[in-house]
């Protein structure tokens, strides 16, 4: 794996002629946690931990627990209480949170926050192993998002080794509900948020888009109840209320609500209906799936969806709508901007070109509870460069990307303590 480093890092020096050197000794320093990255990850990948394993994610918790508590952290487990956000999907006892402390000898206050729950299903590991195959390291959630954890807990290992203490504290919060839209953790990250002077989300970057995400859509969930009556759908179906008519007439009413210009997107997505071939069905059940690029519009939808179901095919059936907010948007502050600014000329010590998303791509981001509170900047896509996140298959991280990425967040936390970054 060292071969990997030692050629990147040649084409790296001939490349960087042209720019300002990286900082020592943090460069060498991080340059040194490669090998013990990789075996984290290593570690990490190899207990599974979907969001509904409460065994594995207990597992993989006490693992990050104790990893934060050498480190020097003050650590606790938080877990999920009644105060949490419901959805129709969320399980009963969604995965703890592991919460740490460093205290420095300085004033500002950072957060780092990832997630240790996975969308793969118990037992799906044995088949597919932590491997590395050139430049790119495979394992379920490896990229989503367990790279994070590894970036956390060895930029952390990398301040210790060089003795920077000059923030006034770093805060990590690693969740274990994320991939169900953070129930449990939302409040906690958004209250985080608010008291920190800088987030970052250690998310991964794309493989294919050395970047930082600004900007990401927020999620949201209309559900739709049919309650009909059933009856013999052959002797007697006059004597039913077809909860499926009803159903696919509440569909057809609302398929024109996305507005692609303002960034709103609502397409239903999952439906079921009855028990039987021969029954009449007496319920009925679908979600769509929506995206918006301003909280607002989240009103705006759920407004329409209640005026819509007003209209019925079937009067005596009953249509319950529920609205959920899964995430709210990210939206890129102008401190934020200035920050990824700046996160970008210490990238070009590394000879290397760090693109800045102010356009949203893909799904929502934790991200975007920790800056519903604050100005402060907020920056997602702090992690390695990694592709595949929820495929069966194909999920890995580039390993050229290790030593990059971690002395970004290295100088970003130590350009920030010592106020050479903006705030």
């Amino acid at each position: 794996m060292k071969k990997f480093t030692a050629i990147f890092f040649l084409s790296l020096v001939v490349s960087c002629s042209a720019f300002a050197a990286p900082l020592q000794p943090v460069f060498s320093t991080v340059e040194k946690e490669y090998d013990a990255f990789l075996s984290t990850l290593k570690d990490l990948v190899s207990i599974e931990s979907g969001s509904r394993d409460r065994e594995g994610l207990d597992k993989i918790s006490a693992l990050i627990f104790h990893r934060l508590e050498a480190l020097g952290a003050r650590v606790e487990f938080i877990e999920p209480d009644q105060s949490m956000y419901r959805m129709h999907d969320t399980p009963d006892r969604p995965g703890r949170m592991v919460k740490a402390e460093f205290i420095g000898s300085g004033t500002k206050k950072i957060l780092l926050i990832a997630h240790m729950d996975t969308v793969y299903l118990k037992g799906m590991l044995a088949k597919q192993p932590f491997r590395v195959d050139g430049d790119r390291a495979y394992g379920l959630g490896i990229s989503d998002d367990k790279q994070g954890i590894a970036l956390i807990l060895h930029t952390l290992s990398a301040l210790k080794k060089i003795d920077f203490k000059s923030y006034g504290k770093i805060t990590v919060l690693i969740n274990g509900d994320e991939e169900i839209s953070s129930p449990a953790s939302r409040s906690y990250l958004s209250a985080l948020g608010a008291g920190h002077d800088a987030t970052f989300s250690c998310e991964a970057s794309q493989a294919k888009s050395d970047r930082l995400a600004l900007t990401t859509a927020g999620i949201g969930a209309v559900n739709l109840n049919i309650v009909g009556k059933a009856s013999h759908a052959g002797a007697a179906p006059e004597l039913g209320r077809n909860a499926l008519e009803e159903l696919s007439f509440q569909i057809q009413q609302m398929r024109h609500l996305s507005n692609p210009k303002e960034g709103i997107k609502m397409n239903w997505t999952l439906a079921t209906a009855g028990t039987n071939r021969n029954v009449i069905p007496s319920t009925a059940f679908a979600t769509a799936d929506v995206r918006v690029m301003k909280k607002e519009d989240f009103d705006l939808i759920e407004r329409q969806v209640q005026e819509r179901i007003k209209t019925q095919q079937i009067p005596e059936a009953k249509v319950l709508m529920s609205f959920e907010r899964r995430r709210p948007p990210l939206v890129a502050s102008a401190q934020s901007l200035r920050m990824a600014e700046h996160a970008k000329r210490v990238y070009a010590e590394l000879g290397k070109d760090l693109v800045l998303g102010l356009t949203a791509a893909g799904g929502g981001t934790d991200a975007a509870f920790a800056a519903l509170n604050t100005q402060s900047p907020v920056i997602e896509s702090m992690g390695v460069q990694g592709f595949g996140a929820h495929s069966n298959d194909d999920e890995y991280i580039l390993l050229s990307s290790i030593t990059p990425r971690m002395y970004l967040l290295t100088r970003l936390i130590m350009d920030i303590s010592t106020n050479k970054a903006p705030h």
